[in-house]
């Protein structure tokens, strides 16, 4: 699996200030109308995977990528809406964009006593350990967050370990995500780091 987001050479102060004034109205709400209706589909499909898988064995390759490239596309979203990209994001699940990626093969074979295992118990063993640590490290990303904007504002420049740090709790966050929403069958690590 892999996730991230383009660590630029320079950043937009003034994409930067028009973020943050403004970002609310001219990013955040038509994305996320849209997005709400396309979640809606995902958790329709969602339903009907765990079924599909249950009985045989397989995540259907559609679905699969409608849930890819949902998650794709809310990437791109708060990439730009944490200022760690500028731009602005492209609408809809076919959308572009050269500074944020997300690649995940679609498993030739699910297992099912995993699906099984999530389903009854994924709240015990994957999300109260996780969003217990998620919890403090997005407070932490938070004020690297702050502290990052100061400095790109001043300078341009977005400091490379705030950077990754930011986009590394993104991406143990999808990892989660991806683990629970049946995509893959691999426990996520408690890691900020891309995997190998």
């Amino acid at each position: 699996m892999k996730f991230g987001i383009k660590h630029q050479e320079s950043y937009s102060r003034g994409e930067l200030l028009l973020r943050t004034f403004f970002g609310m109205l001219y990013i955040l709400l038509p994305h996320a109308f849209l997005l709400l209706f396309v979640l809606i589909g995902s958790l329709f499909l969602n339903f009907l995977t765990f079924w599909i898988i249950l009985f045989s064995g397989k995540f259907p390759p559609t679905f699969f990528n409608y849930q890819l490239n949902l998650q794709r596309w809310n990437l791109r979203v708060m990439a730009r809406f944490s200022n760690l990209s500028d731009g602005y994001p492209s609408f809809g699940l076919s959308g572009k964009d050269e500074n944020t990626w997300i690649e995940l093969e679609c498993p030739e074979s699910s297992s099912r006593g995993k699906l099984l295992l999530r389903f009854f118990l994924g709240i015990f063993y994957v999300y109260i350990p996780h969003l217990f640590c998620l919890y403090f490290l997005s407070i932490a990303a938070s004020f690297v967050r702050f502290i990052a904007w100061w400095i790109v504002l001043f300078t341009g420049k977005y400091p490379a370990g705030m950077h990754g740090f930011s986009v590394g709790v993104m991406r143990w966050a999808f990892r989660v995500s991806a683990y629970m929403g049946y995509l893959t069958d691999t426990y996520p690590p408690f890691s900020l780091e891309e995997e190998a």
